[in-house]
């Protein structure tokens, strides 16, 4: 049920990414404008928001929290279908932000209590497959339906069902007992204070590579990713249908195995040396660079539809090693908080900069005459992005051992 409500997350999340373009078109926006939309105004809200909804989640029932949160996104994702401006469109995008950010620290504190830590990550990873079924479903349904009835219709045609599945969420799930994975169900464990949280993660040196390293992934994602349908509109004779498709298939195929491969590999690998939660990421991640130059370069449109299968396969794979060892370095009541301070960092950087830096650069790129600058703008930030990411990765992975051994103790 996580999983579905987390997929439902990412529909309402990436619908905007494939209608991007009519919007565009009919509310006569820039790609910076775009990219806020898309990006910025959407983060900002969800990593402000995240935090106290987390320490909700730390000391309440933690199936409520989401039942409220998918209301919320669903109901804010339908009314962007009225919007008649940037201004009215950028409003309910912050709305969606506000509800989305009560989605996945609660989930991530559940899951934890459930399952141990050494199928953590599997289990994490299979929760973000949800992702990728989101993206399927959002780019497949929402250029069909904006194709036959126009992107409005879309917006008010996927939000509604979220509002249905938020009543099936409270009535069906059980609130799972803290702890209960690693025996702690009986102890009196109090809830730290926001601040000691926060000092705690800090002074975890390998948690502050790790917060940077998922930072960079996600910039891939959401910066290179959330641009793909609007370059290949822009360079090749494709229509939003034939994007949408292509699109759905391979973010939703090439995201869901790769979020399930990096998972399993890391459990794998990390039952000899915990440092392989690191560097699997690490690896996969120093792939993307050679899949961007050649998607980005080849001129061919098929060439580059087919590499945003592996392109998303192995953005995907670092989610659950990542937030599965971070969950290590703290207490049981603090996995909640752990998770939005990760995202807070995450999405501030990789959802809110990316789109916006990519599209601030597109849009240069386009004033100082370049060919391709949507391409170009995608291809430097994408490299960039990647190897920055892998140094954080192999950075964190030299203390964590150590910064787990100091909460053990």
């Amino acid at each position: 049920m996580l999983t579905i409500v987390y997929a439902f997350n990412f529909i309402d999340r990436q619908l905007l990414v494939i209608l991007q373009e009519p919007i565009k078109a009919e509310l006569d926006l820039s790609d910076t404008q775009l990219g806020l939309l898309t990006g910025f105004a959407f983060a900002l809200f969800y990593v402000i928001c995240g935090i106290p909804i987390a320490r909700w989640a730390d000391r309440g029932v933690r199936r409520n929290i989401i039942a409220w949160a998918l209301t919320v996104w669903s109901v804010m994702t339908a009314i962007s279908g009225l919007a008649t401006n940037f201004t009215y469109l950028l409003l309910a995008r912050v709305g969606v932000g506000v509800g989305e950010a009560g989605g996945s620290p609660p989930a991530h504190s559940m899951l934890s209590d459930i399952f141990k830590p050494k199928n953590r990550a599997l289990a994490l990873s299979v929760y973000s497959i949800g992702i990728y079924i989101g993206i399927l479903f959002g780019f497949a349904l929402g250029s069909r339906i904006a194709e036959a009835f126009g992107w409005r219709m879309a917006f008010f045609i996927v939000g509604a069902p979220g509002i249905l599945l938020a009543i099936v969420m409270r009535l069906t799930v059980r609130e799972p007992v803290r702890g209960w994975a690693e025996g702690a169900e009986k102890k009196d464990l109090s809830t730290p204070p926001i601040t000691d949280v926060i000092k705690l993660l800090w002074s975890r040196v390998s948690f502050r590579h790790i917060a940077l390293a998922a930072s960079l992934q996600a910039f891939l994602i959401y910066g290179i990713g959330n641009w793909f349908p609007s370059y290949f509109l822009r360079n090749f004779d494709l229509s939003l249908g034939t994007v949408g498709a292509w699109m759905a298939l391979t973010s939703g195929f090439g995201g869901a195995f790769g979020s399930f491969f990096g998972g399993w590999m890391a459990d794998r690998f990390g039952a000899r040396d915990i440092r392989w939660y690191l560097w699997i990421p690490a690896i996969l991640t120093f792939m993307i660079v050679p899949v961007l130059i050649i998607a980005l370069t080849s001129g061919s449109a098929q060439t580059a539809l087919l590499l945003t299968a592996p392109f998303n396969f192995l953005t995907a794979a670092y989610l659950g090693s990542v937030i599965a060892v971070s969950h290590s370095l703290v207490n049981i009541r603090m996995r909640a908080l752990t998770s939005a301070v990760l995202f807070f960092i995450l999405n501030l950087i990789g959802l809110g900069l990316g789109p916006l830096i990519v599209g601030a650069l597109s849009d240069q790129f386009l004033s100082a005459g370049f060919k391709t600058p949507l391409g170009t703008a995608m291809l430097i930030c994408g490299v960039i992005g990647a190897l920055w990411a892998c140094l954080h990765y192999v950075l964190a992975a030299r203390t964590i051992r150590e910064d787990i051994a100091r909460l053990e103790r």
